[in-house]
């Protein structure tokens, strides 16, 4: 039997695929759990509608980020610091400390978003990477000062 997949099943497919299952799983799992929708033209029909719609929106989501990107691009912020006898930090900066500086420019970015690899120890200039969408991501200019 031929099923529309309504949500991600592991093993079988993505949201939106059509693929061949057994009939028996079809009815006993899939169904009751609406999973997956019977394939038909009227489905069918349902389904390139859905897709055309999340892809107009993750296009303007895509702009948005672009547009965003543009602006961290120009964007360099200072976050200043405490340090011991040897320019050393009391601690470090992680990625809660540059959202927290993102949202005092007016820039509001989740902390998931920004790829830290580790935190910032030292004093300097760092390129931070910041993930804005799955095909866009920026730098933005972090300065560590003393207080």
């Amino acid at each position: 039997m031929e099923v529309i997949l309504t949500q991600d099943v592991k093993g079988i497919g993505k949201a939106g695929a059509v693929v061949k299952v057994k009939d028996g799983f079809a009815r006993n799992f899939l169904f009751p759990k609406k999973l997956a929708l019977v394939v038909t033209a009227g489905s069918m029909k349902g389904l390139q509608q859905a897709q055309e719609r999340r892809n107009q929106k993750q296009e303007k989501q895509r702009h948005e980020a672009e547009a965003l990107k543009e602006r961290l691009a120009g964007m360099s912020l200072t976050i200043a610091v405490l340090v011991q006898e040897k320019e050393r930090l009391y601690g470090s900066i992680t990625a809660q400390e540059i959202e927290r500086a993102l949202k005092d420019e007016g820039v509001a970015i989740e902390q998931s978003a920004i790829e830290l690899e580790e935190p910032i120890k030292a004093l300097g200039i760092y390129q931070v990477p910041v993930r804005l969408h799955p095909d866009v991501q920026a730098q933005v200019k972090v300065w560590i000062v003393k207080k």
